[in-house]
């Protein structure tokens, strides 16, 4: 059991570097404009990672097969988000009133949207792990996912607890929350290799 516990957690820090970046960027956005709630970025990204945990379970069971490059699809989401938020900064860059017009992720769908997104090529990797694994293994490699979850939630919030970093955000954040969302997704399409031939 340790050895699927300590797997669990490596693989989950491995596969989700990435959106300890993007959980962040949500925490200052939240610190800096009040939106996304806090809550909301937890529920939505408990969701979404339950969203990508069932896939890959389903998936392992043989129930459904997607191609690993039509998993780059899912990175379409972060790229349209951070796109709106790039027009929006551009039409509000001449306000006065200092406050942040971003909206990268305002609800728990776009949290969960941005979530899935950006881990959609987790998927791959759970599933194979998932098939080479008991049950019990995956019930336990699942709960350990969850408790990350958490870990990573935490994590996030104190990166983005930090005053300069705030400050930062309010002054820039209207051009750097979009463009690290769409950076996220282009690395999401090329990683997939929906693009090549």
């Amino acid at each position: 059991m340790l050895e699927t516990i300590v797997t669990a957690v490596a693989l989950f820090a491995g596969t989700n570097l990435d959106d300890l970046l993007v959980l962040t960027v949500l925490v200052l956005s939240s610190r800096a404009t009040g939106r996304p709630r806090m809550t909301t970025i937890w529920v939505g990204q408990y969701l979404g990672i339950g969203l990508l945990i069932a896939a890959s379970v389903v998936l392992a069971m043989g129930l459904a097969v997607i191609p690993d490059r039509w998993i780059g699809v899912l990175g379409l989401v972060p790229i349209g988000l951070g796109v709106r938020g790039l027009v929006i900064a551009i039409r509000t860059r001449g306000r006065r009133d200092g406050e942040p017009r971003l909206r990268a992720a305002t609800g728990v769908l776009s949290v969960v949207g941005v979530t899935v997104a950006n881990g959609g090529d987790n998927v791959s990797v759970y599933t194979a792990l998932f098939r080479t694994i008991d049950v019990p293994a995956i019930v336990a490699t699942v709960l350990v996912f969850l408790v990350c979850v958490a870990v990573w939630l935490l994590a996030a919030r104190l990166l983005g607890a930090h005053r300069a970093v705030i400050a930062g955000v309010q002054r820039f954040g209207h051009w750097a929350v979009p463009i690290v969302f769409v950076v996220i997704g282009a690395g999401i399409v090329l990683r997939s290799g929906l693009l090549a031939g």
